[in-house]
């Protein structure tokens, strides 16, 4: 495997990874409140964070989308100004090291982002609530940078439903499908993580540009609600969208899908949220993993999940969002943002090939951003922005 390796690294430094999801800003937030002299990212920070420069330029990462998440159980206004916070962090940190990283907002900008040795830095939305069932806010937040919205988090928004809360729509409401028409106008990319198989349906069927899974595996391999069914991966070759396999371990490992539940119950217990990054319940956690030792995966595990995915929807489909920073735990050998070797030697070795790997990591991703501005394009030219509400469209007994 050591000589997978070295191949896996001359791969990625021709090749790098784009990943699809980070959640940086929000530990910057939960830990430091911002302060970035605290965490200062050019250093290595493996004691707080799985993200740093070093470690970035170790896993070949050439371009990341960073998560400008903010909780579902934040909501309105709120919900807008933590969205409005976390944007400006991750501005404030290509100001901070220029060198190493590049805003970027087209598929130009990644590619000049590469050819300078710096690493693309990219926004994505993750929620549907960061809008406050706005399409203004929309507009706004895609004025600053963001290039893709998860319509949903954990939690239903007023006209989309989530994978892990009760059905309420059913998928998009007529509103909900105006979000996602208007994201095309914008060329913004609609991000189907998070959301139910129905509302991944919904957005299909209305979609006019290339959707993409920001970190979601195949459902067929770990059956959680998190995942991708095969009948949705299967349409993904016909709408030119991306899944971005994620590494994290209930989403990837059957064992593990129990086993988190019952941690998340813990935290819980101790009055911390399930998501909860801070030094507290980092402890909590560790306490509770030393008393029951987790089922661990590796990136043979991911790996399954990418064989199944290529079987279903073809390698033109496949990318990386390995949800760093976002969850307290990750695979043995993709520890971190420095692992993405791992998993393309684990590749190497089940007889994928350089070509194939070339999209997995950097042109199906860098791909699906170009054709969504080309969309983008072309609707820009006959239709100007929308000016419904979620009043008039999804009023009472309106069908």
């Amino acid at each position: 495997m050591t000589d997978r390796l070295a191949q896996a690294r001359d791969l990625l430094a021709a090749h790098p990874v784009v990943d699809g999801h980070n959640d940086l800003p929000w530990a910057l937030r939960e830990q430091v409140r911002y302060d970035l002299r605290r965490r200062d990212i050019a250093l290595d920070q493996r004691a707080h964070l799985h993200t740093d420069i070093p470690r970035l330029r170790a896993g070949g990462v050439g371009a990341q989308f960073w998560s400008v998440y903010v909780p579902s159980h934040l909501s309105g206004d709120t919900a807008v100004s933590a969205t409005l916070e976390q944007i400006d962090v991750v501005r404030r940190l290509a100001d901070r090291y220029p060198s190493d990283l590049r805003l970027a907002h087209t598929a130009e900008d990644m590619e000049a982002a590469r050819a300078e040795g710096r690493i693309a830095s990219l926004m994505g939305a993750e929620g549907g609530h960061s809008i406050n069932c706005s399409l203004a806010t929309l507009r706004a937040l895609y004025d600053l940078g963001v290039r893709y919205m998860t319509l949903t988090h954990n939690d239903n928004v007023p006209w989309a439903d989530s994978a892990t809360d009760e059905p309420r729509a059913h998928g998009l409401t007529r509103f909900g499908e105006e979000v996602v028409r208007e994201m095309n106008r914008l060329g913004m990319l609609v991000d189907l993580s998070h959301v139910s198989a129905d509302t991944m349906r919904d957005a299909l069927r209305v979609t006019d540009a290339p959707v993409v899974f920001s970190h979601s595996s195949s459902r067929a391999v770990c059956d959680h609600p998190r995942n991708i069914p095969d009948d949705v991966l299967e349409r993904l070759p016909a709408n030119g969208g991306v899944a971005m396999v994620t590494f994290v371990p209930k989403f990837v490992l059957p064992e593990a899908v129990a086993w988190t539940r019952a941690a998340e119950d813990n935290l819980r217990a101790h009055g911390l949220e399930p998501l909860a990054t801070t030094p507290e319940a980092l402890k909590v956690h560790q306490a509770y993993e030393e008393a029951n030792p987790r089922p661990v995966a590796t990136a043979a595990t991911v790996a399954d999940h990418l064989d199944h995915m290529r079987e279903v929807a073809g390698i033109d489909h496949l990318g990386i969002g390995g949800d760093f920073d976002g969850t307290p735990f990750t695979p043995a050998d993709l520890a971190d943002v420095a692992g993405y070797p791992h998993l393309i030697a684990e590749l190497l070795e089940r007889r994928w090939s350089e070509a194939d790997l070339a999209k997995l990591t950097w042109q199906n991703a860098v791909r699906v951003v170009r054709d969504a501005e080309a969309v983008a394009r072309d609707l820009r030219a006959h239709r100007g922005p929308s000016l419904a509400t979620i009043d008039e469209l999804d009023a009472p007994g309106d069908a």
